[in-house]
């Protein structure tokens, strides 16, 4: 399978986790303070509020990694397995965890509730944050992917505006798992600015927040702005913010496009080799599984 897609999906799974290593060094500082310290920041040092290793990486890619983890132990998708997933890793003392996240997690653990309440406060980024493995598993049979991204996403984050971001960054994958082309994915995206101006980043003023429409402009800014995944990255991740979510799906993309040869050889290197084995297991499994789903649709 060490193909197109195979380069293309390897990419895009080792970028987002890159992306995250990156940018949880900058996350919740400002533009200003990055160039305080750093100058340019576009080296994997660990550090941050979190404190972290270099290399460690957050609960973006270890979430991500659940999700396919349950899709490859089952060889299907099935909700409450994913649920079950995620609560064994927040169980396991994760570096950082968000509200809304923990929230959901803990109704399914006391209600079975596999369905958060619909609510403004779930229009965070963390459902559209770990849907790579979902959009791996799809690919080869695309009809499922809404409703697994829907699910998966709604565990924790119920909310119009994540649902939406959500699946576009998905069919933005789709299309770059494909053919390449930048253009043909930008034109996705703007997709939903076209129908809803509230998503336009035509003007961007560097909101980047965890708050879902925020972390859709930064990465639909920069991933345009971007000549290269490296750059993509830098100029993501300057930007501080919510760095390290904001940073993955900007990987995500970039990695997609440019594929697994254009990272840095220097982040790769910095990346926990655990975290670095599963990923390249994960993504030849994900792609090479048919598509199954247990859930009712």
């Amino acid at each position: 399978m060490k193909n197109k897609l195979f380069e293309r999906a390897l990419g895009s799974y080792l970028g987002f986790a890159a992306g995250d290593a990156l940018g949880a060094t900058t996350e919740f500082m400002n533009p200003r303070e990055i160039k305080t310290e750093f100058g340019v920041h576009n080296k994997i040092v660990g550090g941050g509020w979190l404190k972290l290793r270099a290399g460690r990486v957050t609960d973006d890619t270890e979430m991500s990694l659940a999700l396919g983890d349950s899709i490859v132990e089952r060889r299907a998708f099935n909700v409450k397995s994913v649920a079950e997933h995620y609560v064994k890793w927040m169980k396991s003392k994760p570096v950082d965890i968000g509200s809304t996240v923990r929230r959901g997690l803990r109704d399914f653990v006391v209600n079975g509730t596999l369905v958060s309440p619909e609510s403004e406060q779930s229009a965070g980024n963390g459902a559209a944050m770990r849907n790579l493995p979902v959009i791996l598993y799809a690919y080869k049979n695309w009809t499922y992917f809404e409703h697994m991204a829907l699910a998966q996403g709604r565990i924790t984050h119920n909310n119009i505006h994540s649902d939406i971001i959500t699946l576009i960054f998905g069919e933005m994958m789709k299309e770059l798992l494909t053919t390449g082309d930048k253009l043909k994915a930008l034109d996705i995206g703007n997709r939903i600015v076209r129908e809803n101006p509230k998503y336009s980043y035509s003007n961007y003023k560097g909101e980047c927040s965890g708050y879902v429409v925020d972390t859709f402009k930064t990465v639909m800014n920069y991933f345009a702005e971007g000549e290269s995944f490296e750059d993509t990255l830098v100029l993501v991740v300057n930007q501080g913010g919510d760095a390290d979510t904001n940073g993955a799906i900007a990987g995500m993309l970039a990695g997609a496009l440019y594929g697994v040869g254009a990272i840095p050889n220097k982040w790769i290197k910095k990346l926990d080799r655990e975290v670095v084995d599963s990923i390249k297991q994960q993504t030849e499994t994900l792609l090479s599984l048919d598509v199954r789903v247990e859930d009712e649709i």
